[in-house]
C-alpha cells in the first residue's frame, strides 16, 4: 500500500534534509566568482576524457600489463568455482593474416567468456587452429620454385612451417585484442595427440559401419586434383556454360506410342544440357512418370520429337521453328523405349523413369551420365547401368573416351570437341551461351566438375535422423538458424571424407597391389593410432609398410597375403573431419560436451555439422548444448570486402593505425570490441571508417560519464563515508532503484548473447539516467555543500555504486577501459581489478516500488517548467506547482514538506531558485503568468492503485540575487553568498 513505502519518505521529508538546486538548465556548473573559487569542490581526476593518437593503443598495452591480462585465464582456472562454463573454440584456418572476420568471432567469444568468469564460473576455453588442407598446401608451395617436384614429406614440412607462422601471427593479434584464453595449451590439428584422437573417432565410426568405400560421383576439383565436400564449394552466379539442345534418335519406340510414331518419319527424344562434355558418358534418358509429354512434328524438317508438353512452345521458339502437337501422353507411356547414343555408334540409351526430372527449363527429358551426376548415379544404381568415368583427375578425357577426345580438358577444348562431334552426327539442334549458378572450388576459385571415383564416405543417411532429433534439443541463437541447419542435414545423404593430397591425416587403409582390394580393420587402425600418437602422421610417409602393418593384421584378414603385398593408401581425411572431431581432443570429462559453440553462419554446413555428425555417430549425442551463429563482415555499404574496391579493413591497422594516421588513425582494441558488441551480429556486420569513428565517439562519451563519477569521488571512501540507502535523498534512492533494474536487464542480455542490447542499455542508462538527469541535478550538492555533509555523501555513495555497476556491466566488452577506470578509482588502492572481483553486485533492497512515481512525477512537472522557459536559465525563476489533493500531492510533499523552499529535494529536481508546492492556485498571480497544465498517472501495486492527477506549473522570475559562490539565485545581494553558502564557508555545513 502507499503508506507502507511512503512512511520513510515522509520521515525524511519531515527531517527537512535540504537539497541544493542544480546549476543551469543545461546541467553546466560554472566556477564560483570572486574569492570563492577555492571553496567549491570541483571534480579532480587524472582519468583522461579522451586518448588521442597513439595514447589509446599505448594505454591499452600498459593496462594489459598492469592488470595482468596474460595471467587471468590461469588464475580463474585455479580458483574454486561451483560451475564450469565451456566454450569450445572452432579452429580458424592457419592460412593467412588475422582479419576482421577473426576479430568478430574471437571478440564475441571473449565477451561471453569474461561474462561467465565474472559471474563466478570456471571458464574452459582452449584456442585452436585448423592446420591441414589444400589452402595451406597451395600457399606454402607458392613460395617454392619447382614445387611440382617435391616429395610428399617435403610438401608436408613446408605446409607445416607455413601453418606455424600463420598461427603465431593470428595468436599475437588475438592476445592484443584482449582475448582471454589458455594460450599455453592451444590445440592444433597437426599435433600427434590430436591426430590420434581423430583416428580413434574414425575407428569407432568404421566399426559401427558408418564409413565405407565406394565408386560414385563426387564433387571434383580439376584445379586441385581432389574430391571436395559440398561445404567446400562456392557458387559463381555469373558462370557461362555452352548449353546444347540434342536429339537422341529413337531405336525402339515405346510400345504405347507405336500407333503415333509409325516409322514413316525419323523420331527422336529432345534433351537439353549445360554440360555437353558429359554426353560421351551418357547411359540413359530420363523422364518424369507423372508429367505430360507430347509427340510433335517439326515444321522445318518434318521430324517427330518427344518432349514435355509444358516445354513445347518455349523449345520451338528457341529452335526458331514451329511444333505441331500430334499426340500427348503420360511420361509413364515412354516406358520400354530406347534411343541411339548421339556420338557413340552402337550404344543404346534406354528411356527410364526418374523423380529428379524437372519441367522448369530444358525439355523435360534429362540426359543421364551416371559418372557425372548424383541423381544420374542413383538411376544407374537402380537399373544396374555402367558408371564409367572417361575423365581423369586433372579434368581431361582419358584414352577410353577415344582419340578425338583424349587429353582434352573437358571444360575447355574437350567441350568444344564434343559439340563438333554432335554437329557431325546431325544430333545438335542448337548451342548457346547460358549464364547460371555453378559450383567452384572455394580455394582455387576454379570451376568444379562431378566425376565418379573411388572414395571414402560417411553414410550420413543413417546418422542424420538421430542428428536431427539431437539437434532439436540444442538451444540455437538465433532461432532462425535451426531450420537452416536441419535442412542442410536433410539434404546430405553422404559425406565424402577422402582427399587426394598429402598434407593431412592419412586414411589408415592398405591396398592389395594386384587387386586394389582394401585392407582396413580394428587391428590395422589400432596399430596406426599407436604410431601416430608417438610420432605424428609423418610416420605414414616415412616408415616402411612393415612397421605400419603387422603380420597378425594381414593374417587375420585372410587371403594368404604377405605384408609386402600391400601398399599404403594415398588419401587423407577431409579437413572438416579433422576439425569436426575436435570435441574428442579438447573437451574434458566423460561428457565431452561444451556449453557453447559460437561461429559464423557458414559453419551450419561446416564445423557445426561435422562436429554433430561425428559425435552422434560415435556417441548418439551432440558435443554442444548451445549453438550461437553470427553473420559475415562486410564493408560499411553492405558490399563484400575486396582489395580492388579498396574497402578491406585490416584489424591491425584499426588497432595501431596505418602509415598515415590522418587517414588510418590508431583506434585501439576496445573500439574493435565495441564495434563487435554494438552490431547486430546475427545478420551481416558492417565495418568501415564511419562505423569505427562512431564507435570511438561512443567510447569517448562513455569516458566523459566515467570521468565525472571518478572526479567527484576524490575525497570519498565508501568504507567510511557511505550513507545507508534509508538515509539518502529520495532521488539518490531512486538512482539505486534504477541501478538495480539496469543490472538485472544487462545480465539477462548477456545470458542471451545479445551484446548489442547490452550496449543499448548502457548508452541509455549513462546518457538518460546519469548524464542528462542525475548529474545535472546533483552538481550543486557535489560542488557547493560542505565536503562531509551527509547530503553530499549521499550522492557520492550513489556515484560509487553507479561507477562500480556501470564498469562491471561493460567490462566483458571493453576490458581495457574497465581496468583503466579501476586504476583511477581513488579509494581502490592496490585493487585486484574488475575481472578478479566478480559481476554486478546490486542489492535487491534497492528496488523500491513506488519510488519511481515520486521522482518521475516531479520530473514531469520539471519538464513542463523547463519547456515554459525554453532557452533560459532555470535558476533565474521560481516555480509554483499546484496539485489537486491526492496521491501525487502526497508524493511531492515527501520531497518538500514546507510550502516554499530553495533547498528542498523537490527544488533540486526542478532546478529552480525556489519551488512552492500548493493544492490550489494562489489568489495573487501575475496576469501575464504562463500556466502550464498537465496530468500524471500513478500506477502502484501492479495496477491495484491507479490515479490520474492534474497539476499546474507556473514559472515566475525570481526577485533574489545571484550568489557569487554557488551562482544560484538565492542571495539577498549579488556581493554576498546565500545563507547555505555562508554556513558552508563558516565551516558549519547544513543540518
Amino acid at each position: 500500500m502507499l503508506r507502507a513505502w511512503r512512511a520513510p519518505l515522509a520521515a525524511r521529508a519531515g527531517a527537512r534534509l535540504r537539497a541544493g538546486a542544480a546549476s543551469e538548465a543545461g546541467g553546466r556548473q560554472p566556477p564560483a566568482e570572486g574569492g570563492y573559487r577555492d571553496s567549491v569542490l570541483l571534480p579532480r581526476s587524472r582519468f583522461a576524457a579522451q586518448l588521442p593518437g597513439r595514447l589509446q593503443p599505448d594505454t591499452e598495452l600498459e593496462t594489459q600489463q598492469k592488470s595482468g591480462f596474460s595471467g587471468l585465464y590461469s588464475w580463474q582456472r585455479q580458483r574454486k568455482a561451483k560451475q564450469e562454463f565451456c566454450l569450445h573454440d572452432g579452429p580458424p584456418y592457419a592460412n593467412g593474416d588475422p582479419h576482421v572476420g577473426h576479430a568478430l568471432n574471437k571478440i564475441l567469444k571473449d565477451i561471453t567468456n569474461r561474462f561467465y568468469m565474472m559471474r563466478g564460473y570456471k571458464v574452459h576455453y582452449v584456442p585452436g587452429w585448423d592446420c591441414h588442407g589444400l589452402p595451406i598446401e597451395l600457399k606454402a608451395l607458392s613460395e617454392v620454385k619447382g614445387a611440382e617436384n617435391l616429395s610428399p614429406m617435403e610438401i608436408r614440412q613446408k605446409a607445416r612451417k607455413f601453418a606455424e607462422r600463420a598461427i603465431e601471427k593470428q595468436k599475437s593479434a588475438f592476445i592484443r585484442w584482449g582475448i582471454m584464453a589458455d594460450w599455453e595449451n592451444c590445440y592444433r590439428t597437426f599435433d600427434p595427440k590430436y591426430e590420434a584422437n581423430q583416428l580413434r573417432v574414425f575407428h569407432k565410426m568404421y566399426d559401427k559401419g558408418f564409413i565405407y568405400q565406394d565408386y560414385k560421383p563426387v564433387f571434383w576439383s580439376p584445379s586441385a586434383k581432389t574430391a571436395l565436400a559440398e561445404a567446400e564449394l562456392e557458387y559463381n552466379e555469373q558462370h557461362v556454360s555452352r548449353s546444347a539442345y540434342i536429339k537422341f534418335p529413337l531405336l525402339k519406340t515405346p510400345p504405347k506410342l507405336t500407333s503415333v510414331i509409325d516409322g514413316s518419319s525419323p523420331a527422336s527424344v529432345l534433351v537439353w544440357t549445360t554440360q555437353p562434355w558429359t554426353v560421351p558418358a551418357n547411359q540413359a534418358v530420363c523422364y518424369m512418370p507423372d508429367s505430360a509429354y507430347s509427340v510433335v512434328k517439326c515444321a522445318t524438317t518434318g521430324e517427330y520429337f518427344i518432349l514435355a508438353a509444358d516445354r513445347v512452345e518455349s523449345t520451338a521458339a528457341i529452335l526458331d521453328t514451329q511444333f505441331e502437337v500430334i499426340s500427348t501422353c503420360k511420361g509413364a507411356d515412354l516406358a520400354d523405349g530406347s534411343c541411339a547414343h548421339p556420338t557413340i555408334p552402337g550404344r543404346v540409351s534406354p528411356l527410364l523413369p526418374a523423380n529428379h526430372v524437372t519441367m522448369a527449363k530444358g525439355t523435360g527429358l534429362v540426359h543421364t551420365a551416371p559418372a557425372h551426376g548424383m541423381e544420374d548415379y542413383s538411376v544407374a544404381s537402380h537399373h544396374q547401368l555402367p558408371t564409367e568415368c572417361l575423365v581423369d583427375e586433372s579434368g581431361y578425357f582419358t584414352e577410353a573416351a577415344g582419340p578425338e577426345l583424349q587429353k582434352k580438358n573437358v571444360l575447355e577444348e574437350g567441350n568444344e570437341a564434343v559439340i563438333k562431334m554432335l554437329q557431325a552426327a546431325g544430333s545438335l539442334l542448337k548451342e548457346e551461351k547460358y549464364v547460371h549458378s555453378y559450383p567452384y572450388d572455394w580455394r582455387t576459385k576454379k570451376p568444379m566438375i562431378i566425376r565418379a571415383s573411388k572414395q571414402w564416405f560417411v553414410n550420413t543417411a543413417s546418422v542424420k535422423a538421430t542428428a536431427q532429433e539431437v539437434l532439436k534439443k540444442v538451444k540455437i541463437v538465433p532461432t532462425s538458424a535451426v531450420n537452416r541447419m536441419l535442412e542442410m542435414l536433410d539434404r546430405r545423404t553422404f559425406w565424402c571424407i577422402s582427399r587426394q593430397r598429402c598434407w593431412g591425416v592419412p586414411i589408415p587403409v592398405f591396398y592389395q597391389k594386384n587387386t586394389g582390394e582394401s585392407l582396413i580393420n580394428s587391428e590395422t587402425i589400432t596399430d596406426v593410432i599407436k604410431i601416430v600418437e608417438q610420432q605424428g602422421t609423418d610416420a605414414w610417409w616415412t616408415l616402411p609398410i612393415e612397421q605400419l602393418l603387422s603380420k597378425e593384421a594381414v593374417a587375420k584378414a585372410g587371403g594368404g597375403h604377405d605384408v609386402l603385398d600391400y601398399v599404403k593408401g594415398q588419401d587423407v581425411l577431409d579437413i572438416w573431419f579433422d576439425s569436426g572431431t575436435s570435441w574428442a581432443h579438447v573437451l574434458e570429462g566423460t561428457e565431452q560436451r561444451a556449453d557453447t559453440y559460437l561461429e559464423g553462419k557458414d559453419q551450419l554446413g561446416g564445423w557445426f555439422q561435422s562436429s554433430l555428425l561425428t559425435s552422434v555417430a560415435t556417441r548418439k549425442k551432440a558435443p554442444f548444448k548451445t549453438l550461437v551463429v553470427h553473420g559475415f563482415t562486410l564493408g560499411e555499404k553492405g558490399e563484400k570486402m575486396s582489395k580492388s574496391i579498396g574497402n578491406v579493413v585490416d584489424p591491425d591497422v584499426v588497432v595501431n593505425g596505418g602509415e598515415d594516421h590522418t587517414k588510418d588513425p590508431p583506434y585501439g582494441a576496445d573500439v574493435l570490441r565495441w564495434w563487435v558488441a554494438e552490431s547486430n551480429v546475427f545478420t551481416e556486420v558492417l565495418i568501415g571508417p564511419v562505423v569505427l569513428n562512431a564507435a570511438r565517439d561512443d567510447i569517448n562519451k562513455l569516458r566523459n560519464t566515467l570521468r565525472f563519477m571518478l572526479g567527484n569521488m576524490a575525497d570519498f571512501n565508501p568504507e567510511t563515508d557511505a550513507i545507508p540507502p534509508s538515509e539518502m535523498y529520495i532521488v539518490d534512492q531512486y538512482m539505486l532503484h534504477l541501478l538495480q533494474d539496469y543490472g538485472s536487464k544487462v545480465t539477462e542480455a548477456y545470458k542471451e548473447y545479445d551484446y548489442s542490447k547490452v550496449v543499448r542499455l548502457l548508452q541509455a542508462f549513462c546518457s538518460r539516467n546519469l548524464s542528462n538527469f542525475y548529474f545535472s541535478i546533483i552538481k550543486d550538492r557535489l560542488y557547493c555543500e560542505e565536503e562531509k555533509d551527509p547530503k553530499r555523501r549521499s550522492c557520492q555513495t550513489v556515484l560509487a555504486e553507479a561507477l562500480d555497476i556501470v564498469v562491471r556491466s561493460f567490462a566483458p566488452i571493453l576490458p581495457h577501459l574497465a581496468e583503466e577506470v579501476f586504476q583511477h578509482i581513488p579509494y581502490k588502492k592496490d585493487s585486484e581489478g574488475v575481472f578478479r572481483t566478480g559481476w554486478i553486485n546490486a542489492s535487491s533492497g534497492w528496488k523500491k516500488p513506488g519510488i519511481e512515481e515520486a521522482i518521475e512525477g516531479a520530473c514531469a512537472m520539471r519538464d513542463s517548467f523547463l519547456g515554459s522557459i525554453s532557452g533560459k536559465n532555470a535558476l533565474e525563476y521560481e516555480v509554483v506547482i499546484v496539485i489537486e489533493p491526492g496521491l501525487l500531492f502526497e508524493l511531492m510533499e515527501a520531497l518538500q514538506a514546507e510550502e516554499s523552499s530553495s533547498v528542498s529535494q523537490l527544488n533540486e529536481i526542478m532546478m529552480a531558485s525556489q519551488t512552492t508546492l500548493l493544492s490550489e492556485l494562489p489568489k495573487e498571480i501575475p496576469t501575464d503568468a504562463n500556466i502550464i497544465k498537465g496530468t500524471f498517472l500513478i500506477n502502484l501495486e501492479g495496477g491495484d492503485i491507479r490515479e490520474e492527477s492534474s497539476y499546474k506549473v507556473i514559472a515566475l522570475p525570481t526577485a533574489k540575487a545571484k550568489c557569487p559562490r554557488c551562482r544560484r539565485y538565492t542571495s539577498d545581494s549579488s556581493s554576498t553568498p546565500c545563507p547555505r553558502c555562508l554556513k558552508v564557508l563558516a565551516g558549519k555545513g547544513s543540518t
